[in-house]
């Protein structure tokens, strides 16, 4: 799982200046602040690795806050001239490190820092904020928690109820009442934080406090009452805005490597001596990094871990270096009721990684032994390793074994490192990220994060013996000494994890059935799937890429021209002074700095009515189609197979939907010429063709199912057209009368009130006034009651337990459903309304492809599954099976589950995808 680490650099900024001594070079230049901030960051790098990281400050000038309330920071006095002199080496410093730096004008650091942990929650990255300002408790969620490193205090959901006595939802009205001096924001007089936490726990929050107000006596009720007017404005002001069009998004910030000269310059200018020798010997690493004892090939040694958490005694540990330990071991596995494995690679590909060494572990006596069995350490020094190819010929018989039980973290992966060698892994019974998964969908999954949160225990994380950047070296380059204890220990905390989760999956059987019979025979077919890859045509793609550079050029000629001068197409900034400034078109929002916003959605309303955003829409899209797959999928056919093979996630979207990467082969367009050019890519090899398995209207059947509603069950069990069926409901005449326009509306309305959609927008959707777009869906609710009801008691449901469940029990966690934001609370009502049906749909096509490679692999068909992109099946197969493949997947697919209408599937043949599709 991705991560990303954030840093209020302000208040670290202002935290160090008044921490630290005034120390001063010998020139008197002032460097206690540069000192300690970066001393802090140091130590940040030591204990949390992150894909993904920045230092975010406070740029110049006002705020849209200053606009709400001129007192607002009035009574600040102006920075410290050491302060203000220390600004500009220091930024020199952090970046010279490797950190990106964000500062935006007309908002606030704490604002950058809210947006950026929105848009990495909605991307399914965990975030670490590091902060000591109080106000960013209202940040933290499942994936969002905050790390104070003076104190050393880490805050998850439960840390900040315990250390403020209300949960992170409740954060801004407790600031609102208790008000912020730092800020200048006055709260209720004489209430402090005792006084607000007993009343947002009486009365659960501060609209309900304003409410009862009238209810509080003595002084304190009087200055509540007093105090009514302005808590609204309160309220705003100490809200960290999350929803800033920034010019960049989480996956933009990567670490870059030290600056190493620059870094010298910087740090002999400021005298920071000891650093400075760091740098010049190439040893300067974070602080927790300093004093290693082990071998110069091999990273530094292992971060402390947070206080809270232990590690584990990793003395037992074994290595395995010769024969008569890979022996005693091997009877070990072999008598072992459940055995966790784990593989170290020389990659992350895992079609084209290699070993570099073996993971064991069981449990003996009621207490747990591992193993590492090294072989492919190549380093100076190294100590002689047992031949990697005559070890796996002794390993063989257990590994490509089903009677000898496994158990792994994402043994997915490790399946594809063992066939690279030519060995069929078998026996896997368990995996703990699948566990994870089914039981908290909505947490991280990975290894360290399970350990820490569930055991309790401090892992030794990748980053920490392989360095990061530019620095990272290869596993095999690791010191044995720390591979050993690292790869064991993986093996180790895997047990562990599953000898917690197995008592709770045993406690849910519904949970337990989708994990043995859903996720677990998921996995075995992607990992099919991912092996077998798609082949490409990479000379059609090159003459789309051609023909989309031309057009593109094209497309920035007319903009201009539209225009009337140059501008930068990729520049919010100037792209609002052309439509706005000079061609005076109407605003449709503003970022939370008062400036017009240009993004897709203010883009795309423009676009109905004015040429120049309509064509920057265009633009956009084909330069996305062009950077995305015609310019980058020739680059990724894999040399050894002459294919492309995307990578099946199954463990990151909570709804249960399979996520493909590397490449994404999902966002593919279909509704565009260009993006079924780029389908039309994927083609099958000579003597075969491609065949296309699609669920039809598969979310509304679901809506039938749950919905129970008489009139949509008869839609579909009489095989009508449902939006025909839907529009002579709403329009009140006969399915034969109905027409284009009016079928139309009826789909927009189907499918909008799956997703949620509102009469604003549904009137937005279909070009007509509010009201008679409320007029359309009143009388939908009156022709199907059912779904009326369905949509209530699932909001219900979802506000009592905080999850609801699909047709087969999967929990989709809705974290926002209680929250006072009324704008998140509402998109929660509407995802408690979406997700059941995206979720079966999931489960389904989960269960179609299970069914349709075990009746392959029964007919001994030589098809193949290929690709699997939302509710559809993609299938290579031999022209002389194409009859039989076509003429099966119906019936396998629509007989995977018993709903209460049926399952229909749409099939289609071609040479490519887009012709079949």
């Amino acid at each position: 799982m991705s991560k990303l680490l954030l840093v209020d650099g302000s208040s670290y900024l202002y935290r160090a200046f008044h921490a630290l001594p005034d120390l001063r070079n010998r020139a008197g230049e002032p460097t206690g602040a540069i000192y300690g901030v970066i001393s802090m960051l140091r130590r940040l790098e030591a204990d949390h690795s992150a894909d993904f990281r920045a230092v975010v400050f406070d740029a110049k000038g006002k705020t849209f806050r200053d606009d709400w309330y001129p007192a607002y920071k009035a009574q600040r006095p102006p920075m410290p001239e050491d302060l203000v002199a220390q600004i500009e080496p220091l930024h020199a410093c952090v970046r010279a490190l490797g950190w990106p730096i964000l500062m935006i004008e007309g908002v606030e650091a704490d604002d950058v820092i809210g947006t950026l942990t929105r848009q990495a929650s909605e991307q399914e990255i965990d975030c670490i904020v590091s902060t000591g300002d109080k106000d960013l408790a209202q940040l933290v969620n499942s994936r969002v928690r905050l790390v104070n490193t003076m104190s050393n205090e880490m805050l998850d959901e439960a840390g900040v109820l315990t250390k403020f006595g209300v949960p992170p939802t409740r954060i801004v009205d407790y600031l609102t009442l208790v008000g912020d001096t730092v800020d200048n924001v006055p709260g209720v007089e004489k209430v402090g934080p005792k006084t607000a936490v007993k009343w947002l726990n009486q009365y659960g929050s501060l609209d309900a406090i304003i409410e009862h107000a009238a209810e509080i006596k003595g002084a304190v009720g009087d200055n509540l009452r007093h105090h009514l007017d302005f808590l609204p404005l309160g309220r705003k002001l100490v809200t960290v805005a999350c929803d800033l069009e920034l010019p960049l998004a989480p996956t933009d910030l990567s670490p870059q490597a030290h600056d190493n000269a620059q870094l010298a310059e910087l740090f002999a200018r400021l005298e920071f001596k000891t650093w400075l020798k760091e740098v010049e010997s190439g040893a300067l690493a974070p602080l927790a990094e300093r004093n290693s004892t082990r071998s110069p090939a091999a990273a530094e040694s292992v971060p402390a871990k947070a206080e809270a958490l232990t590690t584990l005694d990793r003395s037992g540990y074994e290595t395995l270096l010769a024969w008569p330990d890979l022996e005693r071991w091997l009877h070990k596995i072999e008598a072992a009721p459940l055995t966790a494995l784990d593989t170290e690679t020389t990659s992350l590909d895992s079609m084209q990684a290699r070993l570099v060494g073996i993971s064991f572990a069981v449990e003996e006596a009621g207490r747990i032994a591992a193993a590492y069995l090294p072989l492919g350490h190549s380093y100076a020094g190294a100590p002689d390793q047992l031949p990697l190819a005559e070890a796996l010929e002794k390993l063989r018989p257990w590994l490509e074994s089903n009677a000898h039980p496994k158990l792994g973290q994402h043994l997915k992966y490790d399946r594809h490192i063992f066939a690279n060698h030519g060995i069929n892994l078998r026996g896997i019974v368990e995996d703990t990220l699948l566990e994870s998964y089914v039981l908290e969908s909505d947490k991280s999954h990975d290894l360290g994060a399970l350990a820490s949160r569930h055991l309790g225990l401090a892992t030794i994380a990748y980053d920490d013996i392989t360095g990061k950047g530019a620095k990272r070296i290869s596993f095999a380059q690791v010191a044995l000494e720390q591979a050993a204890e690292y790869g064991a220990e993986d093996a180790d905390i895997t047990l562990r994890v599953h000898q917690h989760f197995a008592p709770q999956l045993a406690a849910e059987p519904r949970l337990e059935r989708l994990y043995r019979d859903i996720e677990l025979p998921a996995a075995e077919v992607l990992f099919r799937m991912e092996r077998n890859g798609v082949l490409i045509d990479v000379f059609s793609l090159a003459r789309q890429s051609d023909e989309l550079g031309r057009r593109l050029l094209q497309l920035e000629q007319e903009a201009h021209a539209l225009a009337g001068q140059p501008f930068n197409l990729a520049s919010p900034k100037q792209l609002a002074e052309i439509l706005f400034t000079q061609q005076g078109l109407p605003v449709v929002k503003k970022t939370p700095s008062g400036t017009p916003s240009t993004d897709e959605e203010v883009l795309s309303q423009l676009a109905e009515d004015y040429p120049l955003p309509k064509l920057l829409l265009q633009h956009r899209s084909l330069n996305k189609l062009k950077g995305t797959y015609t310019d980058k999928l020739p680059q990724m056919v894999n040399p050894a197979t002459g294919r492309v093979h995307t990578s099946f996630s199954q463990a990151v979207a909570v709804t249960g939907r399979l996520a493909s990467s590397d490449p994404n082969l999902q966002n593919i367009p279909v509704r565009t010429e260009e993006g079924r050019r780029i389908r039309s890519a994927f083609i099958a090899p000579p003597g075969h063709g491609l065949v296309s398995a699609d669920y039809s209207q598969i979310e509304l059947r679901i809506m039938a199912h749950l919905s129970n509603d008489e009139r949509l069950l008869q839609a579909f069990a009489q095989g009508e057209d449902v939006h025909r069926a839907t529009a002579a409901e709403i329009f009140g005449i006969t399915p034969l009368e109905v027409g284009p326009d009016q079928r139309r509306a009826a789909k927009v309305i189907n499918f909008g009130l799956i997703y949620g959609m509102s009469a604003f927008g549904l009137a937005r959707e279909l070009g007509l006034e509010r009201s008679a777009a409320a007029a359309y869906m009143e009388r939908y609710f009156a022709r199907y009651p059912g779904v009326a009801r369905y949509m209530e008691e699932t909001r219900q449901a979802a506000r009592d337990q905080g999850y609801v469940e699909t047709v087969f029990g999967r929990r989709l966690w809705l974290p926002e459903i209680r929250s006072s934001n009324v704008g998140r609370r509402q998109g929660a009502e509407r995802a408690a309304i979406n997700a059941p049906m995206q979720g079966t749909a999931a489960d389904l096509i989960k269960l179609a492809m299970i069914a349709v490679q075990r009746w392959l692999e029964e007919t001994a068909l030589q098809s193949r599954l290929i690709l699997q992109v939302h509710d559809e099946l993609v299938l290579e197969v031999p022209d002389g099976e194409l009859a039989q493949v076509k003429t099966a997947l119906p019936r396998l697919m629509g007989g995977v589950a018993r709903l209460a209408v049926p399952l229909l599937v749409d099939v289609g043949a071609g040479p490519n995808w887009d012709e079949a599709h």
